[in-house]
């Protein structure tokens, strides 16, 4: 799933604000707050950071993020795993991810396309919790998880939007 919006503001602007893992905590109501892992302080391939989320009906959870692509000013994306096997995977891999975040940049006019996506899988997650528990409420459930997760990207491009072009 994916969502994007035109700013007015060139790419490299853009991307000193999707790259700032602390950001989406002030913008989207899941994320509250994350940091850099190893003595990480900026992205590259291989770094990860931690992200401590919450959520009315999943009370409240830590992962782990692994930067898997990144294209300077272009693409900047991480699987997220769950180190605490709160979800029933056994060792968090990253190949495995419970979920693969993704930011992508393009040159428009005269400002950037962002686009920011999600994949949900193929490891477990919350929503797999969900789903052991009412298998019959499969495509409900995930309906409504997509939808929360486009209501918190919306808000989050929209946030960067504002930022960049103030």
């Amino acid at each position: 799933m994916s969502c994007d919006v035109y700013v007015e503001a060139a790419p490299a602007l853009v991307w000193d604000l999707v790259t700032d893992i602390g950001l989406p905590a002030r913008l989207s109501p899941e994320l509250q707050r994350a940091e850099w892992l190893a003595g990480a302080v900026a992205p590259a391939l291989g770094a990860s950071f931690v992200g401590y989320n919450s959520h009315p009906m999943n009370g409240e959870w830590r992962t782990v993020s692994h930067i898997v692509e990144l294209e300077e000013r272009r693409v900047f994306g991480w699987a997220v795993v769950d180190p605490d096997g709160r979800y029933g995977d056994d060792a968090p891999d990253p190949a495995r991810p419970l979920a693969t975040w993704r930011f992508e940049l393009d040159p428009e006019r005269t400002g950037t396309r962002l686009r920011q996506s999600v994949r949900i899988g193929p490891g477990r997650s919350g929503l797999s919790l969900v789903i052991d528990r009412m298998p019959d409420r499969e495509e409900a459930i995930v309906a409504f998880r997509v939808g929360e997760l486009r209501t918190n990207i919306e808000a989050t491009l929209k946030g960067i939007r504002t930022l960049a072009e103030e």
